[in-house]
């Protein structure tokens, strides 16, 4: 297995980046295996692993882990620590991009620079700045990029529109979309914790910055860690956001107006950085969307999540004459009566992997269901929430309101808010809890405009460590 460091990742990235496209090793044919190659072999990349193990015409030859006990020795398949020289391949099509966030787009443009089509796991970018790259990067190396929001996929997407273009709940008031799903404390160390022996940390590190970790465990745990996740809105909230932005507003509003965020990591007194607890108002120029974020069970004693007229993981649409509520897999549209009018039955998303391969055969990028354009989209809705809630200072309900002072919706939701913090003896004005300033943005720059856009500006990037810095395109 060969090892990788900054000095090799400079040397390997400049000769990449300096060579043309490459073509794949030849044109496939309709019935002709996929050599597909894993980065990445945690819980997404093994799940992946074994549906693919069990497709036809997909022949996994290669799987790359800075952590070799994931690796393992796996019968017929090529196993590395480095992806960089898996990619040397030239049998490998494409390949499933399953890192911890900081690697997403850095791997998945060094993929496309090496030739490679691209299955790249939610969320699409760590940063904005990011996602603007690897757009430009699958548009110049003319690569096939679907990204794992697979419920666009789902054929019950299509009868969730229909409903709403029949007009079943008439004209849309609002959107309230929730996570409302429990977890866990991740630990607090008093020493930092101990890097595995079968971890390569600088390649596993990649661009994040090499900082002390006090949580228990080093995989997984990175999503609660701004350094190399993006918390829970990039974790399960861009699913929600994504069936918002795709059966609402139909993927025309990849910028909002406006936003407002507050919340806090709460109750545990954990080594997390991410909010366990959000409240958010997304100015749309069109129906508001309201977001409910809640890792935290109803109370100490009653070990169960809250939820929205049934929903805890999904969306409710409001509208005149009824209301649509759903999540993965499908949904219903009811009555004001809450009656049930109309049920949309779906399978998850279940081919989107083989939504993926057909595009890799036909070179037919206009056939994903997921494309990098669509993933910017639903992505920016959170990576902009997150910048929103690092500017939060001291809670005020009155500063709350100012976003939208008539909407009785988003006046209940931080009475909601307020209540469920109280069941863990929080009080919603205590230091715990930051309410962001409202932060305006231009869709057109797609940047920060107003008041406070000298402080959330700097934020639609980061800092890369020296020696991982974003690969060069052209």
């Amino acid at each position: 297995m060969a090892q990788m460091n900054r000095r090799n990742f400079l040397k390997t990235s400049a000769l990449t980046g300096a060579a043309l496209a490459l073509p794949m090793r030849h044109v496939l044919g309709a019935n002709e295996r996929v050599n597909v190659g894993m980065i990445g072999m945690g819980g997404m990349g093994r799940r992946h692993l074994g549906r693919l193990q069990q497709m036809k015409n997909v022949n996994v030859i290669a799987a790359a882990d800075p952590d070799a006990s994931r690796v393992g020795d796996r019968s017929g398949i090529k196993t590395y620590v480095d992806f960089r020289k898996m990619l040397e391949d030239k049998d490998l099509d494409a390949v499933v991009v399953a890192t911890s966030n900081q690697w997403h787009v850095p791997a998945a443009i060094l993929a496309c620079q090496a030739g490679k089509d691209v299955y790249l796991e939610k969320p699409f970018s760590h940063t904005q700045y990011e996602g603007e790259q690897l757009i430009q990067a699958v548009a110049q190396y003319k690569r096939i990029c679907q990204v794992g929001t697979q419920q666009r996929s789902d054929p019950c997407q299509a009868l969730i529109k229909k409903g709403l273009d029949e007009g079943i709940i008439g004209k849309i008031d609002h959107v309230h979309a929730c996570r409302l799903g429990m977890r866990k404390s991740i630990g607090k160390r008093s020493t930092p914790l101990p890097i595995p022996k079968s971890v390569n940390y600088d390649l596993w590190l990649g661009p994040a910055m090499d900082v002390p970790l006090f949580r228990d465990r080093l995989q997984y745990d990175w999503h609660w860690d701004w350094n190399t996740g993006n918390g829970e809105m990039g974790n399960w909230g861009i699913h929600m956001l994504d069936d918002v932005c795709n059966n609402v507003f139909r993927d025309k509003c990849p910028i909002p107006k406006r936003i407002l965020v507050g919340g806090g990591r709460v109750a545990w007194n954990d080594a997390g950085e991410t909010p366990n607890v959000m409240f958010i108002y997304i100015d749309t120029g069109a129906e508001p969307v309201i977001f409910d974020l809640s890792n935290l069970a109803m109370s100490p004693k009653r070990r169960i999540s809250p939820h929205y007229k049934g929903i805890r993981s999904g969306y409710v649409i409001e509208g005149e004459k009824g209301y649509y509520a759903g999540g993965r897999g499908g949904g219903a549209f009811y009555g004001k009566d809450r009656k049930r009018i109309k049920t949309c039955k779906g399978n998850g998303g279940g081919g989107h992997m083989e939504n993926f391969l057909q595009a890799v055969k036909s070179r037919d990028a206009k056939s994903l269901n997921a494309p990098v354009d669509v993933a910017y989209g639903s992505t920016s809705w959170c990576n902009l929430t997150n910048i929103a809630y690092k500017l939060g200072h001291k809670f005020s309900r009155e500063q709350a309101l100012e976003i939208n002072k008539t909407s009785k919706p988003w006046a209940t939701m931080l009475d909601k808010a307020k209540q469920r913090l109280a069941a863990w003896n929080i009080d919603i004005t205590s230091p715990e809890i930051k309410l962001s300033p409202i932060l305006e943005l231009d869709p057109k720059t797609k940047k920060f405009i107003g008041p406070h856009a000298k402080t959330a500006n700097p934020l639609l990037t980061k800092k890369y460590r020296k020696g991982y810095e974003l690969p060069k395109i052209g």
